[in-house]
């Protein structure tokens, strides 16, 4: 256990125990002193009296609201001596002298008894354990040893990390150099602030971390608790946030009560966003009187309010800038904005380097390689694909974990598991092997698309019956157009394939047909790349750093809103042409193709580069490709001649 998770839990511990400790001692002090388990049976007051002049009652004792008589034992020899109760009629004054005539034995109990007694301590024992039950129920684990209660609920949650208690640094963050550098000069600032002072140099008060998700930004807030050897409050931001009015605020302020006393201290507040959402947004047409606006309202008043944070930086976190309010971004309060992108080549092979010191790597193992094979994956991706390789190495009971490992690996993370219990028919396996030739044929072909490296007929995943594996050669940050109408060229390639094939088209290019629709719309509104509608923007970008299914357009004209959905079939459509050109030039090598993946159901490496290696392409493909336009169709044959009749603007 972590020193974290045990100071966390040690006041939850400490409190549970003593609460069952004391809760044992009243129990056995109930069982000692208590009064007795057995309850008399109440009976009507004249009965008694009835029974008192039949001379069946041996004793009684007159109580202040209670009377207990016995009965004779020898009227009850098959039974144990019974008690029997009744209420006393205060009026009746001559009941002494009734027990008298018949002899009977009786007292009174004192009136100091200790049934007030006993009472009092059972309300105080349901009391105590009331309360501490309610305390262990919303008791919220903060560090420190103060656990919070429904007494304490405006009090902040924040774990506070001290020097040495966080076994996180700067050498266990890689592939963002740009970002520890500007945090380590934060850093520097806490432990050497005097060189800084002396140039008359201010350390930001805030400094906010965006990027996608997996990028390592909380690692690097972990970095920094670990490096800076000041006190650092770690807080979500959705702990701000409770279901009063008024809570999430008094947190805020607690928090940086509890930081200047403390100062020079780090605040870092995880997923900004589910706070700092802009106001604006909000739709409250009351005036903003809701939980969250009122505790963003705090927050801008502590970081830049007429009171200094006297040493006080905050370090915030969000995937969500573009919906964080403005007035949180402004200079003085989030003085420096750092973003935490996925790493380059070079950036991932750092990675791979630290996540992989703990596991035993084989001699084939090539990280430079590996790198090179995952563009666009995160360090969170990077760290994922480090660990199920080695648990595939320890399912195969190796030794070492092998590049064959690390490859399978990157496959189950880019395509899925692989669904061996999913039996294809002969018709179907048919369908699949040609469609997926016919990606990698087209895709073979076009500039800027990814290489080949293999083709499977094996079910993966969830839905995908084969699929082809395309890795890139490079790091691309940007596409030409060129490269774009190769890309929905080469998703169309399956479709294609089948067409020209059997003749008719089956539910497995959905996909296909989705993602370049997609492509082909960001092609026209976002890219501005339609030559008949120009450069202008008719979409919208919602998320910056979250990918999202779709973007909605801007407010247009239905006149413009049908040129745009002209363009994008336009686009499609050629796009589609091309493939079936492509496919019909190539269609020897598409049956042979087929048919060896029929045989083999996976299709890799050298084999597969040789064959594709004969593809050919056509003098109108390239002019295509050049201007986005077609001029000709006498590739295509007699009963695709259709769908491949040239487009014009």
């Amino acid at each position: 256990m972590s020193k974290r998770q045990d100071r966390t839990r040690k006041p939850q511990s400490s409190q549970l125990g003593w609460t069952l400790i004391v809760t044992s001692i009243f129990l056995i002090i109930f069982s000692l002193f208590g009064s007795p388990a057995q309850i008399p049976q109440s009976q009507p007051y004249s009965k008694f009296i009835n029974l008192v002049e039949a001379d069946r009652v041996e004793r009684v004792i007159i109580g202040s609201n209670r009377i207990e008589y016995f009965l004779k034992s020898e009227l009850v020899t098959d039974k144990p001596e019974q008690v029997f109760t009744t209420v006393p009629v205060t009026q009746d004054t001559e009941l002494p002298k009734i027990l008298r005539q018949h002899q009977v034995e009786f007292s009174a109990t004192p009136i100091n008894s200790n049934d007030g007694f006993w009472s009092f301590i059972r309300l105080l024992f349901f009391l105590f354990l009331f309360i501490n039950l309610g305390s262990l129920f919303f008791n919220r684990g903060q560090d420190g040893g103060v656990g919070a209660s429904p007494f304490t609920i405006g009090k902040s949650t924040a774990r506070i990390y001290s020097e040495g208690s966080m076994d996180v640094t700067f050498d266990d963050v890689a592939g963002i150099d740009e970002a520890k550098t500007e945090l380590y000069e934060i850093v520097d600032f806490l432990q050497h602030g005097a060189k800084y002072i002396r140039l008359g140099a201010k350390i930001p008060k805030g400094v906010l971390l965006v990027g996608p998700p997996g990028t390592g930004k909380t690692l690097l807030a972990k970095a920094i608790a670990g490096e800076a050897k000041v006190p650092f409050f770690s807080i979500s931001g959705s702990e701000f946030i409770e279901m009063f009015v008024g809570v999430g605020a008094s947190r805020v302020r607690d928090l940086f009560d509890r930081a200047k006393k403390q100062a020079p201290a780090i605040v870092f507040i995880d997923e900004l966003d589910a706070l700092g959402k802009s106001r604006a947004a909000s739709g409250n047409i009351m005036g903003g009187n809701d939980e969250r606006e009122q505790t963003l309202n705090q927050l801008l008043a502590e970081m830049d309010g007429f009171e200094p944070n006297g040493g006080v930086i905050l370090l915030a976190a969000t995937n969500r800038p573009e919906v964080l309010d403005p007035a949180l971004l402004r200079p003085g309060r989030f003085d420096r904005r750092i973003v935490v992108d996925r790493p380059d080549k070079s950036g991932r092979l750092a990675i791979l380097k630290v996540h992989a010191r703990n596991v035993k790597l084989a001699v084939d193992v090539d990280l430079d390689k590996l790198a090179a094979s995952t563009p666009g994956f995160a360090g969170a991706d990077l760290a994922n694909l480090i660990n199920e390789a080695a648990l595939l190495a320890a399912r195969q009971n190796r030794t070492a974990v092998t590049m064959a490992d690390f490859k399978e690996a990157t496959e189950r993370i880019l395509t899925g598991l692989e669904k061996k219990s999913r039996v294809l028919n002969e018709t179907e396996k048919k369908t699949v092997a040609y469609h997926e030739v016919g990606h990698a044929i087209v895709g073979s072909l076009m500039p800027g698309t990814d290489r080949v490296e293999k083709i499977s007929i094996v079910p993966r995943g969830v839905g995908a019956l084969g699929y082809t594996l395309q890795l890139p050669e490079e790091d691309r940050f940007l596409m030409i157009e060129d490269e774009i109408r190769g890309r929905i060229a080469t998703l169309l390639g399956g479709r294609a394939a089948e067409e020209l094939t059997f003749n008719k088209v089956s539910t497995g290019a959905s996909d296909d047909i989705q993602k370049a629709t997609d492509l082909a719309e960001r092609y026209v509104t976002l890219y501005g790349m339609s030559d008949r509608l120009g450069p202008i923007a008719f979409e919208k970008i919602q998320q910056q750093f979250l990918e999202s299914i779709t973007n909605p357009r801007r407010q247009v004209s239905p006149k413009i809103a049908e040129e745009i959905d002209r363009e994008v079939k336009i686009v499609i459509e050629r796009a589609h042409q091309v493939a079936l050109e492509i496919l019909t030039k190539n269609r020897e090598l598409l049956a042979t193709l087929a048919q060896i993946l029929l045989d083999k159901e996976i299709l890799e490496g050298e084999q597969l580069r040789s064959q594709l290696n004969l593809a050919q392409k056509t003098v109108e493909i390239d002019e295509w490709l050049q201007t986005g336009k077609l001029s000709s169709n006498s590739l295509l044959p007699p009963n695709l001649a259709n769908n491949g009749k040239t487009l014009k603007h």
